[in-house]
Formats: structure tokens, C-alpha cells, sequence
């Protein structure tokens, strides 16, 4: 064997995983550099703290005591329209960043490829990068300034999305605006005996490292600097798959960065849960720090909880929308460490036995993947708040191919909201009745980034039932 393969072998055996090579010979010679490339990718004495921490001794972070309910400020908090001025003026000024987490497929609805590129729109079908491609284009408009927008795909999507992007000229986007950039990635792991997973023979199977690891992605792939250099201050973090999200909030990033009880370290949103098993995890207090409990950790006692109102005391569940200072994430990463912990999953992982050469197929999961999560920063903030958002108004997830959080409800939202708004100037909009939109309705961002925005369009007198309309 040549030198590196050589060296690369005692390393493997050193740290018990000599298997990985097991097939080297029969791998052609780019299969060969390829393995051997990922191998050397890996932190091998970083990934041993790790195996003895989650694998052999299963030791999870510990669950938070003595919980009691987050505050949050409600939808249209007092001095709303101060921190509106104090959002748009960072605006304005090149502050702020877009960033968006875009890594997932788009598999469960159906759809063969990222995500992002899924058709979301009510009428016309627009992919959901494009709806918040239009939103920065917008806000770039409005306050004539620049707003650079930061999309982080997966190893798996990454190559697609730009192809996608460039195809369709980013959706006017300014190329020299727009980085993308791919998440990390962290080895699978044997929940039996600790040793990594070969997806194939050439392959080490590796898994996304979380949400959270997007804070580790910027730092990684250079955003971070790029958003040094561009005096950016704060970064505007959204999901993909949300078409009603508001990308740029300035009454958000108002209270992110001038209320009296935030730090301006890290900020969220939320709405009110629908019922005490909702799925979603839950703002709260634990020693002295806001916190998202995972909603499998909050004891049902908590969960069913209701106030003088009837309301769930527990009831502020989170969407994933946060605002996030670049010096919060330059702490997070400072020297290339990472300073979120890690989570353990037991998931179901197809492999090659690295005996036989043969693919298994598990029937029960077998492996540990690993990831990080976004909102354990929060506690790591000197302070962070919440601002209360609706449903109708900012939170039409796109998830499941049907069902809750599927496109029809989704798609039937983002109508409620457009003809919540059109009633508002005085269009007489058919519903059903149960009280939704009953007509397809589909409003751009381009003609309107919220309510106030259509005062300046030529509405229609009326909409028919069963219409389709796009303003």
C-alpha cells in the first residue's frame, strides 16, 4: 500500500475502527481517494468523546427542572411602532442578514428533490425558494440597501440548489448576494458496539449534524466572515418550508435589538399551541434562562395545564423562527470548537456488514446519529425574548403529504391570510362555514410585504366562491 492509505490504516486501528478499510481493494482508484478523503475528514479522537459519552455510557443533557412558562410579548406589543423604526432603520442601514436552513428533501411529500424547490404557492405554484427569494427582494427594494441572503443545503441537495438557483436566476436575487453553502456532517454510529457505519463499501454513512449545526456551517464555510465584512449585525433565521414567514420582520428585530430584557443575543417567535399533544416544542424558564423544552420532555402535568382563560399554560410553541447575533455565533464557534451540545437518536441505518460485504436492511433501529439544535443557544444568551406571531399569519408549515402540515393546509392558510388582509380594505371575500377563505387566493411579495403594503394595489370589488386569483 502507498503511504497515505498506510498512515490513514494505523489511525482506524487505533480508534478501533479498522473496518472502514475492510473493502479498500476492491474499490476502484477515485472509489479509493474518496474513502480515504472522508476518512481523513474525521476528528477520530473528537469522535471517541463522543462514542463513550452517547454510545457506550448513553449519557443524555439532562432535562430541564422546575419549569415555569416563558413570557412572551403579544402580537402588538406597546411601543410597537418604536421597535418597527429601530427594525427597519437596521434594515436600512445593510444590518441584517437572511439565512436559511434549506438541507432537508422533499421526499414525505412526495416531491424528488431539496425542498426548497417545492411548487407551495396557492395558483401558480411557486417554489418555496422562490416565496422567500421574492421577500428579500422585496425588503432590498423597499429600503433600498442590501440584504445578503445565506442558504445552507446538505451534502445531499447542495449541487441541486445552486443548479436550481442559477436556472432561474436566483430568483433576482444578486448573485454576488446570494451564498450557499452546505451543513456538516457527523458519522453513524453502531448503537451496539460503537463502531461506524459503511453505507457502502467505499462510504463511511454519514448523517446530518442537526439544525443547530447551522450556527457551525457558518462559521465553517466562511458566511461568517463574509458577514463580518459586510457589517451585518444580525441574522434573520427561517426555516424552508414555511411560504408564510416572515424573512424580515423589522417590529421583530426591533424588540430583538432595543427592548429593555433582551440581550440581543438571540430572539424567537411563537404561536399558541393547538392542543396539549401538539407536536412542538414549548418556550419555558428554568433556571433563570428562556428555554424550548422538547415536547417529549415536558411532563403531561405541564402540558395539560390551563390558565383563568382556559388557555394552555404551556401553550408558547415554537416555529423555528429566531433572530441571532453574529457575535452570539462567533462565541458559539470561536477557534473552530462548538460550544451546543449534542442529542442522541437511535434511528434505522442500512449498512454493509463489514464480515460479510453484505447489505442489511434493520428492522429495528441500530444506530446513533448525532445532532445539534438551534435553540439550545438560547440559554446560553444573557437573555433572550419571545414575540407571540399567529398561525394565519406567519405559520403555514409544508411537512407531511397530507394531513397536518401537508400543502392543502398549507396552501388553505396562506388564502386565509391573503383574504383576512384583502377584508381589511373593504373586498367582500366568500367563506365557508367554518370561517375559511373559500376561493384560492395567492398574494406575492412582491405587491405586498404585509397588510399596510395594499393600500397602494388596484384590489378587486369582490371574489368570487371557488375563484382563483393572484395579485
Amino acid at each position: 500500500m502507498s503511504p497515505r492509505p498506510d498512515a490513514i490504516r494505523a489511525t482506524l486501528e487505533e480508534h478501533g475502527q479498522g473496518h472502514l478499510l475492510r473493502f479498500y481493494d476492491e474499490l476502484s482508484a477515485e472509489g479509493q481517494v474518496r474513502l480515504l478523503d472522508q476518512i481523513e475528514g474525521i476528528d477520530f479522537v473528537a469522535l471517541d468523546r463522543l462514542i463513550d459519552r452517547y454510545v457506550r455510557n448513553r449519557i443524555e443533557p439532562a432535562r430541564p427542572a422546575g419549569l415555569t412558562p416563558a413570557p412572551a410579548y403579544p402580537q402588538e406589543p406597546d411601543d410597537a411602532d418604536h421597535y418597527r423604526s429601530v427594525g427597519r432603520d437596521l434594515i436600512r442601514a445593510g444590518k441584517v442578514a437572511a439565512f436559511c436552513v434549506a438541507g432537508g428533501q422533499a421526499t414525505r411529500l412526495g416531491w424528488n428533490g431539496p425542498k426548497g424547490t417545492f411548487p407551495a404557492t396557492v395558483v401558480t405554484g411557486k417554489p418555496l425558494f422562490r416565496v422567500l427569494a421574492e421577500q428579500v427582494t422585496a425588503t432590498r427594494d423597499r429600503y433600498g440597501t442590501v440584504i445578503p441572503f445565506y442558504v445552507m443545503t446538505s451534502p445531499l441537495n447542495d449541487a441541486v440548489t445552486r443548479e436550481f438557483m442559477q436556472d432561474n436566476n436566483c430568483f433576482g436575487l444578486r448573485r454576488r448576494n446570494l451564498l450557499i453553502f452546505p451543513q456538516g456532517m457527523l458519522p453513524s454510529i453502531e448503537a451496539t458496539t460503537g463502531r461506524l457505519l459503511l453505507a457502502d463499501k467505499g462510504t463511511v454513512a454519514m448523517n446530518p449534524d442537526g439544525h443547530g449545526g447551522s450556527l457551525r456551517a457558518l462559521a465553517a464555510s466562511g458566511a461568517l466572515a463574509d458577514m463580518r465584512a459586510r457589517g451585518i449585525e444580525h441574522i434573520s433565521y427561517v426555516g424552508v418550508d414555511n411560504p408564510l414567514v416572515k424573512v424580515l420582520d423589522p417590529l421583530f428585530l426591533g424588540l430583538h435589538a432595543d427592548a429593555p430584557d433582551s440581550s440581543a443575543e438571540i430572539s424567537s417567535k411563537m404561536v399558541a399551541k393547538t392542543s396539549p399533544d401538539e407536536k412542538v416544542g414549548v418556550f419555558c424558564r428554568s433556571d433563570g434562562k428562556t428555554i424550548i423544552c422538547e415536547y417529549m420532555h415536558l411532563p403531561a402535568e405541564l402540558a395539560d395545564q390551563r390558565d383563568a382563560d382556559d388557555c394552555l399554560r404551556f401553550g408558547a410553541g415554537s416555529i423555528a423562527v429566531h433572530i441571532i447575533s453574529v457575535k452570539l455565533v462567533e462565541d458559539l464557534t470561536e477557534g473552530g470548537s462548538f460550544s451546543l451540545p449534542l442529542h442522541a437518536a437511535l434511528k434505522t441505518v442500512p449498512h454493509i456488514d463489514p464480515e460479510t460485504g453484505r447489505r442489511v436492511e434493520p428492522a429495528e433501529p441500530n444506530a446513533i446519529k448525532l445532532e445539534s439544535f438551534v435553540f439550545d443557544a438560547l440559554p446560553q444568551a444573557r437573555s433572550s425574548i419571545v414575540l407571540e406571531t399567529s398561525r394565519i399569519e406567519e405559520f403555514a408549515p409544508i411537512k407531511n403529504g397530507s394531513g397536518a402540515d401537508s400543502p392543502a393546509t398549507s396552501n388553505q392558510l396562506q388564502s386565509d391570510r391573503a383574504g383576512a388582509w384583502l377584508e381589511s380594505f373593504g373586498v367582500r371575500i366568500p367563506r365557508t362555514p367554518d370561517g375559511h377563505v373559500a376561493a384560492r387566493i395567492e398574494l406575492s411579495p412582491l405587491t405586498a410585504l404585509d397588510r399596510a403594503d395594499l393600500a397602494n394595489v388596484d384590489l378587486p370589488a369582490e371574489i368570487k366562491p371557488g375563484a382563483s386569483i393572484v395579485l
